[in-house]
């Protein structure tokens, strides 16, 4: 699961990326690891990991990770194959959700490409960029499915009338993402047919160190335009994130946050809000070897958690012996948790919650 970094050039999109890719900025302990030149594999911050480090005192501990890809900056013509067009596009594509950084700062050494900050037009012209590459998809989509649609075709008349409705909704000049599903056949469609624009999206808006705490006029019209998309805007000083990536120690880094009114790097908030974007939460496991986070999506059952930790562990799936975090918080160790009545025997049924520290049984 991959969310993107998009936007025009020049609106801090690359520095946002080095800076998530330096992972002092999130954490006095945990390294990063890049897979390209583009893809960062980004530690999640979470305060319950590192409660269970101190509950357990283990040999390691991993975190949850999310994967962040530094796409190329939109240009103008870009659904048309104008400037890094398709590579953008295809890149994109690839990612599971969106985050959109826009330049809502003012600083005349630095050249933006439209000659003047104005973030709604930025947010405008590559949400027409990609409304254009969808519409394109859409229509070619559209005409194969009418011609097998007047053969009787159920799931062609199916198909039929939710490209319709998509395709008014881009011409409106709106996202994908506005279509809400009516059935389960239109949701398994409207993945299928993989849209740019219905992928989730988060709004970055990048400011300088004097907004870093409370936004500022720009903000404030992003936070209205989008107030109708159910997406989250951030608001992050990108430049100032880059200082306290530069500094050497933790202490010294949460000294810089203290005096600029924040109480952690705004980084942090970034990769949790992209983590959940791309609906996904964290179970842990924890023991002396070990205390470790696990990624799974919302609504996955314990098989499937386990099979996150080795597919012979879904296979052979017989239980979960689940206890909640606040209760192995409250007690203090599994052995308390146990004496309390506290931990629990779940089945292949059961759907695992967020923070929930489990053992898996299984037999292959």
């Amino acid at each position: 699961m991959k969310a993107g970094i998009v936007g025009l050039p020049n609106v801090g999109k690359s520095t946002l990326f080095n800076c998530l890719s330096n992972a002092k900025a999130q954490s006095a302990n945990f390294p990063f690891c890049t897979i390209e030149p583009n893809i960062g594999v980004v530690n999640v911050p979470d305060q319950r990991l590192e409660k269970l480090e101190e509950l357990v005192n283990p040999e390691r501990v991993l975190p949850a990770t999310v994967d962040i890809v530094d796409i190329a900056g939109l240009v103008k013509g870009a659904s048309k194959g104008e400037g890094l067009g398709n590579q953008f596009l295809g890149n994109i594509r690839e990612c599971n959700a969106i985050i959109h950084v826009l330049r809502c700062f003012d600083n005349d050494n630095i050249v933006h490409v439209d000659g003047k900050v104005n973030p709604i037009r930025d947010k405008e012209t590559i949400d027409i960029e990609l409304q254009l590459k969808d519409l394109e998809t859409v229509e070619k989509r559209l005409e194969k499915a009418k011609k097998a649609a007047k053969t009787g075709n159920k799931e062609a008349q199916v198909e039929t009338a939710l490209l319709e409705r998509i395709r008014a909704v881009l011409l409106e000049g709106k996202s994908a993402r506005v279509i809400e599903p009516q059935n389960n056949d239109e949701e398994v469609l409207l993945e299928a047919f993989q849209l740019i624009t219905a992928k989730p999206v988060l709004y970055v808006c990048n400011v300088d160190e004097n907004a870093a705490v409370n936004g500022n006029d720009y903000v404030e019209k992003v936070k209205e335009l989008v107030k109708d998309e159910n997406a989250e805007v951030i608001v992050l000083a990108v430049g100032t994130e880059a200082d306290i990536t530069e500094l050497e120690t933790y202490e010294e880094r949460q000294m810089f946050l203290e005096d600029l009114g924040l109480s952690e790097p705004g980084v942090s908030k970034l990769i949790r809000s992209a983590y959940k974007l791309l609906n996904l939460q964290t179970y842990f496991t924890a023991g002396v070897k070990e205390v470790r986070a696990w990624t799974i999506k919302v609504g996955d059952t314990a098989p499937k958690a386990a099979g996150v930790i080795h597919s012979d562990f879904e296979k052979g799936f017989i239980r979960a012996e689940v206890i909640a975090y606040d209760d192995y918080v409250a007690f203090g160790s599994e052995a308390k948790v146990k004496e309390a009545g506290k931990l629990r025997v779940e089945g292949k049924e059961y759907v695992v919650k967020d923070g929930d520290v489990m053992h898996f049984r299984f037999n292959v």
